[in-house]
Parts: structure tokens; C-alpha cells; sequence
């Protein structure tokens, strides 16, 4: 019982120490559309950035064939558009109350795997 509740109690640790440092996810982008990545909070993201308020990284790799741009707006204004080639990887500077939003070319779906990070102090 002792080992079974310290086994547990490592898992714990380990999961938690995983979300304060990253979280990763896919995702498929219709063609021509645009979605929300990141910023907007639950419920209106395709991914959750566990450092939402804060400044944070986003590790983005173009995992399809089709091309894509990342967005970076902050209070409605586009602050950065970052074109991604299939095959392409940018690690990508998420200040506190930025969105990122993923718009896919017309020609094919787009493929991303996004992973967030925190920017250390």
C-alpha cells in the first residue's frame, strides 16, 4: 500500500512538473481558414497554452504539405505574420495578452504541432 501511494505520489510530480514546463499539440487547419491557436482563452483555442498572461514560447513545426502563416496580434492589432513552409520549424515569442492564430493557404489542408514553453525570468 505504502509503495502503490509513493508510485502515485511520484506520478504526480512528474505530470506536474511536465505542465509547468510545456504542452504540445496537432493540429489540422482547413484550407483558406484561419483558427485560433493560443490567447483567446478556454473554449476558444485550438491549443492550450498552459502559460496563458505570461510570457511564453511556441515551438511550431509544419507537419503538412501545404504552407501556413502564424499570426501574433495583441489588442486586435497584427503585431508579427511568420510564413511556415511544410517541413519548417520556428520557435515563435508569446508576450503576455498576445493571440496566435494559424491561417492555412487555400491549396491543401495545414498541419501543425505547436508546444508551449515558459519563457524563463
Amino acid at each position: 500500500m505504502k509503495t502503490q501511494l509513493l508510485g502515485t505520489l511520484f506520478l504526480l510530480a512528474t505530470l506536474s512538473i511536465h505542465q509547468t514546463t510545456s504542452a504540445q499539440d496537432t493540429l489540422e487547419i482547413d484550407p483558406g481558414r484561419s483558427m485560433s491557436i493560443a490567447g483567446k482563452g478556454p473554449g476558444q483555442d485550438g491549443a492550450i497554452n498552459p502559460f496563458l498572461g505570461q510570457d511564453s514560447f511556441a515551438l511550431v513545426e509544419n507537419i503538412g504539405n501545404t504552407a501556413f502563416s502564424i499570426r501574433i496580434q495583441k489588442a486586435g492589432e497584427i503585431i508579427e505574420s511568420i510564413p511556415m513552409a511544410a517541413g519548417e520549424i520556428k520557435k515563435v515569442t508569446l508576450l503576455a495578452g498576445s493571440e496566435m492564430y494559424f491561417d492555412a493557404e487555400p491549396g491543401g489542408k495545414a498541419m501543425a504541432r505547436v508546444e508551449f514553453e515558459k519563457k524563463q525570468e
